[in-house]
């Protein structure tokens, strides 16, 4: 596909405030004063306003359609009314939205007030996902979730009755107390709700988490003695992927499947390599700059991707520098590799060519040869993909993609 079709953004606003924080998680999100609401609300209004500025500086494409727009966290539905529509507002003025822009808004179950719905619909928000990780009622309390299953369940009703019916549901495979029996009652849980939409994710350990630091310490705080084997959320996993096929939620990606038609269009933007400003705590953006260099490779287009500090203090004292890196063709072609094979449809041996040169296409079949013995990718038809087994450890596969390219320069810039 061409990258660059449509010259369309997508724009990802990061929201980092939580009514709690979750033991598994490790983002840059937390629980923090109201009073910061207002404060980081008039940063990101900041940032979008002198976003095109920023990227002229920076030598980047940043095009004016945006086609995509998704409120992350953290718990956006916390944020008051007036506070989503002075965001809005600012979007709308600065960018120019598509009349069928998919516009999604993550909401943790049981905090959508009356007047935050409204004010979501008047904003045009029109998918919603929900931070749902377990409808056992037991396995969300541990994990530091404040929801229930009726919750949910009435928190579905309800953004259907606004009108809301693109929805998407998380799962978490591996938390604690989870058995393969819960892990069943939570997947016919899903079903029976009816969203188009789901994603499961198998349990990160990593010390960036309250309970990943537990876990690697061989603790019992947050009932991190409770956790699943890796082997049980193997099968958990896999259980996932049977079940959901069977009730018509086709995988597409490692952790996400859907309905017909209800395929993330934001989330695709990511794996299929194409524009998005990340804007807010934590945020990465993806842009196209323009080169003169000569090379022998198809592509002469750069990409320049940029993350913000992940420090809220930091962020609320004003503008201040982002560490960025440029990639150069070289580096693309890793990314079109592992960001590519995340999805069931793969990568394209002729796109690789088209894109990159026969050369890098060269240099890679050898690997590829490698994979495929090991049975961790089958090529068929001039298409590469994961198999079952690659995806459940698919980290581990695209590791080896990375030696493809020559190191990204790092630098900062203002």
């Amino acid at each position: 596909m061409d990258r660059h079709a449509g010259n369309q953004l997508g724009i990802y606003l990061s929201i980092p405030f939580c009514r709690s924080k979750c033991t598994y998680c490790n983002f840059a999100s937390g629980v923090y004063p109201a009073s910061d609401h207002e404060r980081y609300v008039e940063r990101l209004v900041e940032d979008l306003s002198g976003a095109r500025t920023w990227a002229t500086k920076l030598g980047a494409e940043l095009p004016r359609e945006v086609d995509t727009v998704y409120l992350g966290g953290g718990t956006p539905s916390l944020l008051k009314p007036m506070l989503l529509k002075q965001l809005f507002a600012v979007l709308r003025a600065e960018f120019s939205l598509d009349r069928d822009a998919e516009i999604t808004m993550e909401c943790a179950p049981g905090q959508i007030s009356e007047e935050t719905l409204a004010a979501m619909a008047d904003c045009g928000v029109n998918r919603v996902s929900l931070g749902v990780q377990s409808f056992v009622d037991r396995e969300a309390q541990v994990s530091g979730r404040l929801h229930t299953r009726a919750i949910v369940e009435r928190d579905v009703e309800r953004l259907r009755a606004a009108g809301i019916v693109n929805l998407n549901l998380d799962l978490i495979a591996g938390l604690a107390g989870q058995t393969l029996a819960s892990w069943d009652e939570s997947l016919a849980a899903l079903v029976a709700s009816g969203a188009p939409h789901a994603s499961v994710y198998m349990l990160e350990v990593d010390e960036d988490s309250r309970l990943g630091r537990e876990m690697l310490a061989g603790g019992a705080r947050y009932y991190a003695e409770l956790t699943p084997s890796e082997d049980t959320v193997a099968r958990m996993y896999e259980r996932a992927i049977e079940r959901l096929s069977e009730a018509g939620l086709a995988q597409y990606e490692i952790s996400n499947f859907c309905r017909p038609g209800f395929a993330s269009r934001h989330n695709l933007r990511y794996w299929q390599r194409r524009p998005y400003l990340g804007v807010g705590l934590d945020a990465s953006s993806a842009l196209f700059c323009k080169t003169d260099t000569p090379s022998h490779n198809k592509s002469t287009i750069e990409l320049l991707r940029t993350t913000t500090t992940d420090d809220l203090n930091a962020y609320l004292a004003g503008p201040q520098t982002v560490e960025a890196n440029r990639l150069a063709p070289r580096e693309q072609l890793e990314e079109a590799w592992f960001l590519g094979l995340r999805l069931n449809d793969g990568v394209s041996l002729e796109s690789v060519e088209q894109e990159f040169g026969s050369e890098a296409l060269a240099a890679a079949m050898e690997k590829l040869n490698q994979l495929e013995a090991s049975g961790l990718v089958s090529v068929e038809g001039g298409t590469v993909r994961l198999t079952a087994r690659g995806r459940m450890i698919s980290n581990d596969v695209f590791q080896e993609f990375l030696g493809l390219g020559t190191k990204a320069v790092s630098s900062l810039v203002s």
